[in-house]
């Protein structure tokens, strides 16, 4: 599934900023722009992704809860959702009885907690010995895929208040190295028009509206804000011929993770404009960091760097190089560190899709891309909707240092840290 080597070529950045070659009007659609004079986020609890808890089984899922969420939630005295990670196992538990889903719903209100949106990204043990390129597994042609997000969407629907509304995010498709088989995008727009029909269908059923959030990633098939305008604009043309273009404008849209358009190097402010102007939703924002080496050939910012090296999760390497291009690797690994190729080295600034704790500007002699996350929620404050807001760094187990990490701390400082960001940006917003 991989190809030959792991080591990609010098690309030029599809979308930098708004003003790049790809112009606004070129990804326009006809209608509203998404622009509004709104001027609010949202005002549901703040959510921090469960996924960073191992979760195997339900038992293993209420674990995490209870170990976790809950001390965070008492520790900042204020309401927190859980934005739940449940692989396929635990939601074939959870839909083998109505009264399976009522207990899991009954515990947490127990435990005093909500939920509004889940993460189908990965499908299976995200905390396995190994996840890397796994975690791209099934793509979107697969009709497991649209099996399992449609039956995350059920156990959301009995989750949600009523009259709420919900959000679930999934994988970009696919991922660029494996080699797909013949009409794969053809495949994948036909799943994500039967999932918009089966998100409608349970709105119909339950009267809660819950929208998926495709979520760009670096080295897949959907990782720039161009790429992304052009899929929809090419899923909304396959919608029309069918007469189901409202079904999928309506549940169908963007998770916008700040760390995987970081590391691409885009402007995310400008990134978010071109979406609302494309017309394309963003149905949730994953508030994440990624690693940031502003002096690549420093020996001790490459030997900080080296420590980041882990077995367990992907992480893509970009660079940017003077005349603006990008040079990507499949994963930070020693070779790239110790033998980087010209492009590499000629770089002013490498960028890795690790997701680092949010409330860390600088990490020894490497520096974060926090100042992204002020530049992303002021843009995503003038939309004239609110998408869902939640806090993803799933990497704590594998952050570098021979300390044992408290989570409950790490997660509640991370939780008050964006807590208070969000406040910023409002106040500045008025």
């Amino acid at each position: 599934m991989w190809p030959g080597q792991l080591r990609m070529h010098v690309r030029s950045t599809a979308f930098q900023a708004v003003n790049a070659s790809h112009s606004l009007e070129a990804c326009a659609t006809a209608g509203l722009n998404g622009i509004g004079s709104s001027m609010s986020l949202s005002d549901l609890p703040l959510s921090y992704c469960t996924n960073v808890h191992p979760g195997r089984t339900v038992a293993q899922v209420k674990e995490g809860l209870h170990q976790y969420a809950r001390p965070v939630r008492e520790a900042m005295n204020r309401p927190l959702a859980a934005g739940l990670w449940l692989a396929r196992s635990v939601v074939n538990e959870l839909l083998t009885s109505a009264s399976e889903t009522r207990r899991f719903r009954d515990e947490l209100q127990r435990l005093d907690l909500t939920c509004h949106t889940l993460n189908a990204f990965p499908y299976g043990d995200f905390h396995e010995q190994r996840v890397k390129e796994k975690v791209y597994l099934p793509g979107w042609a697969r009709p497991e895929r649209l099996s399992y997000t449609l039956d995350c969407a059920k156990v959301l629907s009995h989750l949600l208040p009523e009259g709420g509304e919900g959000s679930i995010s999934t994988m970009p498709l696919g991922f660029k190295p494996f080699l797909q088989p013949p009409q794969f995008m053809e495949h994948c727009c036909q799943n994500l028009i039967r999932c918009a029909e089966g998100l409608d269908r349970i709105r119909h059923a339950t009267g809660k509206v819950i929208r998926l959030a495709i979520e760009p990633e670096p080295l897949c098939l959907l990782e720039t804000t161009h790429e992304a305008v052009v899929f929809f604009k090419t899923i909304w043309t396959q919608a029309q011929t069918i007469d189901k273009l409202d079904v999928v404008r309506e549940h169908l849209g963007l998770c916008f993770d700040v760390c995987h358009q970081a590391v691409e190097f885009e402007n995310v402010g400008d990134s978010i404009t071109a979406l609302a102007e494309a017309g394309v939703r963003i149905n949730k924002v994953h508030v994440s960091c990624a690693l940031q080496w502003d002096s690549p050939g420093d020996p001790e910012g490459r030997e900080a760097l080296r420590r980041y090296i882990e077995p367990r999760y992907l992480h893509q390497t970009f660079a940017r190089l003077p005349d603006g291009k990008l040079a990507t690797a499949v994963d930070l690994n020693a070779d790239l560190l110790d033998h980087p190729d010209s492009s590499f080295q000629s770089a002013p600034a490498w960028r890795v899709h690790f997701h680092v704790p949010v409330n860390a500007e600088t990490l020894g002699p490497l520096k974060t891309t926090r100042p992204a996350l002020r530049e992303a929620l002021t843009a995503v404050q003038k939309l004239d909707y609110a998408p869902h807001l939640e806090v993803e760094t799933y990497t704590w187990n594998v952050l570098p240092g021979q300390e044992k990490i408290n989570l409950v701390e790490g997660l509640t400082q991370e939780m008050q840290a964006t807590h208070e960001l969000l406040a910023d940006v409002t106040r500045i917003g008025r």
